[in-house]
């Protein structure tokens, strides 16, 4: 039996058999499933317009737990057993591309470069005479099926998912590269994939159990080379296909992509890079050393920890502003707000923090256990307490590393800011939070530089990511002997 899903406001139609788990097909139009579809988190409701979706003793405790009016459900715990129309609000999501310029030597011919994202997936064809970009191809990781964060993906291969989670991805990305040849004449030689550890482990089909347990180490992180027919890309015979090695276990080839793009590895000067998504990767170095690390700082930023959080898409509030002592929001999709992202986040900690209604402890000071950002849209006292623990996560990492290298903070020149949600925040209220402790002169956002070095390793034969590879290492934070006096001296605002 099949019945028809109509989503609104996107105007699109599914036909699915009878049952089939919403989960399964929600995923791709923005509904998102921070705890990897165990009903905890409540981020995945969508309202019923028309039809029926049954509800079973457990949906039923979980929508009175989160307080959601009749017309709503988790996706996550719903079936289609019966032809509906849903309003699905998280329909936009934004995914940061690249057309920033490079060095390069010509070629001949075309090639691929990939960001494979834990959230985002991004594919650009590159033309290698000029450089230029012939084409772009931009889509959620199918993967958020199975769990917003790293944790979640890991825990869904420790169950089982591992072959599912890697035929995915693989069709995904070999759909994005079909689209993108439709109109070229010729087709790519190299295929060039960077992305974290996880995400490269799953598209390699490689084993995560050993990023699940303590010491968290992973032998095999060098280059994996693939054959098309592996990956089931036929109509790409005879193209090279890597994914680009990590530098550690949890700092994966995207943040080596990204020293590439900035040039970290050949300046005499220390230079930082700062990632501040799904990972909170830092790297600080120069051409003669490059130390990095990981942080838990993106649950906060990407709003999985917070009560009223949300990634980047529609509802989202984006951008918190002071005018006349007063906040004003700006709502992605100019509509009705439905929660708040990292980048307003960091607005709305620092403007609180000037208008003495938090203290640098993050206290509330009213004593009321909530403070109102916009229309219905609260920051709770736990949701404070969440940014500072990120906060100092990034602040100290920074100090770590830069005390690794027997530097100060104030030596590093140029501190290079990452990712999209990077790319929206303002370094003014970066700054007023103590997160990052430097002059604003200093500090440059770069956009995806994940991109950026992806495509620069589409040139040559490796040379580049050997040349950093040579130099790079990876710090734990938690093994530094002074790591828990410093994260905690971090644990205030300003």
């Amino acid at each position: 039996m099949k019945h028809t899903i109509l989503l609104h406001p996107l105007g699109k139609e599914l036909v699915v058999n009878d049952m089939t788990p919403l989960i399964d097909v929600l995923h791709e139009y923005g509904v998102e499933f921070p705890c990897g579809g165990n009903g905890t988190c409540g981020k995945c409701q969508i309202r019923l317009i028309e039809g029926t979706i049954e509800v079973n003793e457990e949906h039923r405790r979980k929508l009175e737990h989160f307080h959601l009016p009749a017309d709503r459900r988790l996706a996550c715990m719903s079936n289609c057993t019966a032809s509906i129309t849903l309003q699905v609000e998280q329909y936009e999501h934004i995914i940061l591309a690249d057309e920033t310029d490079f060095d390069f030597s010509p070629e001949e011919g075309v090639g691929i470069a990939v960001d494979l994202g834990t959230t985002t997936l991004v594919t650009q064809l590159i033309d290698f005479s000029t450089g230029k970009v012939l084409a772009v191809e931009t889509m959620l990781n199918p993967q958020v099926k199975f769990g917003a964060d790293l944790i979640s993906r890991i825990q869904a291969g420790l169950d089982g998912h591992s072959t599912e989670m890697t035929s995915l991805i693989r069709k995904s990305i070999g759909r994005m590269i079909r689209l993108m040849l439709k109109n070229c004449q010729q087709l790519p030689g190299k295929v060039v994939l960077v992305g974290n550890t996880v995400m490269q482990r799953i598209f390699c089909g490689k084993e995560l159990a050993p990023l699940s347990c303590y010491p968290f180490q992973v032998d095999d992180l060098g280059l994996c080379e693939l054959t098309p027919a592996e990956m089931g890309w036929d109509f790409l015979s005879g193209a090279i296909i890597q994914f680009y090695p990590s530098i550690g276990s949890f700092v994966g080839s995207d943040i080596l992509a990204g020293i590439a793009a900035t040039g970290l590895h050949r300046n005499p000067q220390f230079m930082a890079l700062i990632d501040l998504g799904t990972n909170g990767e830092i790297v600080v170095g120069n051409r003669d050393k490059i130390i990095c690390t990981s942080t838990a700082a993106g649950p906060a930023f990407e709003g999985s920890n917070l009560s009223m959080g949300m990634r980047a898409v529609t509802g989202a509030i984006s951008s918190v502003r002071l005018v006349d002592n007063k906040m004003l929001s700006s709502v992605i999709g100019n509509a009705e707000p439905k929660g708040i992202c990292g980048s307003a986040l960091i607005d709305a900690i620092a403007i609180l923090l000037q208008l003495d209604l938090i203290g640098i402890f993050g206290e509330i000071n009213s004593g009321e256990e909530s403070i109102s950002i916009y229309g219905p849209i609260r920051l709770t006292q736990k949701d404070i307490y969440e940014f500072l623990l990120a906060k100092a996560a990034i602040a100290a990492g920074l100090a770590i590393l830069s005390k690794n290298l027997s530097i100060e903070i104030s030596d590093i020149q140029e501190i290079y800011i990452a990712g999209g949600f990077g790319n929206y925040i303002r370094i003014e209220n970066l700054l007023a939070t103590g997160m990052v402790e430097t002059s604003e002169e200093k500090i440059h956002k770069m956009g995806n530089t994940a991109l950026i070095g992806a495509k620069m390793f589409l040139f040559g034969n490796g040379e580049l990511a050997s040349e950093i590879l040579g130099k790079a290492s990876h710090v734990n934070l938690e093994g530094f002997p002074e790591f828990q006096d410093i994260y905690v001296s971090k644990m205030v605002l300003g």
